[in-house]
């Protein structure tokens, strides 16, 4: 296997997985560059997501496909965002008015207001981001291959650091004692729920040899 589509269109996942998977010389290809849509995440949990998104971009593409589901989950919200991390906001305000490209840059800001405003008064702010990596070498692969990965850390009750994504500003990486966004992007990629993930997946593709 020297090609790869990932099945994502967010640039932050894109980039940390890119800069592992060329470890490995495999050609990485976006899906958008091949004018692959999204595919819908209806399930409950990561792996079932990740795994529909991979044979998705597989299907349409012709090639093995990676896809990632990821999100965090905190303990004082019942596990919630979870999979619903990325469109947290509009849970909580799902009367809100349809989103505009302006609003789609400012997504990530908008999920952390709401993140905070979810926990506002609440004592237990331990949290983890959970990634499931699927790949499939064909759209119908019987056996793909997973791989998981658990960043655990706390909310903050205010953002710190311009780095990372998403509700990196927000989580506290408690060994470092820095927010996802105020750590380098190396450090990063060795200790996040995506970096563990990789790092399993990479030794996943070598021992079978795909």
């Amino acid at each position: 296997m020297n090609k790869l589509v990932i099945a994502s269109n967010n640039q932050g996942k894109l980039r940390e997985i890119q800069a592992l998977l060329t470890l490995l010389n495999i050609e990485v290809l976006p899906q958008a560059s091949l004018n692959i849509s999204e595919a819908d995440e209806p399930h409950f949990t990561f792996i079932e997501n990740a795994l529909a998104k991979a044979r998705h971009a597989s299907l349409h593409s012709g090639l093995a496909a990676l896809a990632d589901d990821s999100g965090l989950c905190v303990e004082g919200l019942q596990g919630r965002p979870g999979v619903y991390s990325a469109r947290f906001a509009d849970m909580i305000n799902p009367d809100g008015c349809a989103e505009t490209n302006a609003d789609k840059i400012n997504r990530d800001e908008k999920n952390n207001l709401a993140l905070l405003s979810a926990l506002a008064g609440q004592s237990n702010r331990s949290a983890y981001y959970y990634c499931a990596l699927v790949l499939v070498r064909r759209h119908d692969d019987p056996q793909p291959i997973i791989a998981e990965g658990i960043w655990s850390g706390e909310i903050l009750t205010a953002p710190r650091g311009s780095n990372g994504f998403g509700y990196d500003p927000l989580f506290l990486d408690l060994s470092h004692h820095k927010t996802g966004a105020e750590l380098s992007p190396d450090i990063k990629n060795k200790i996040s729920h995506r970096g563990q993930a990789l790092q399993q997946l990479m030794i996943k593709i070598k021992a079978l040899k795909v």
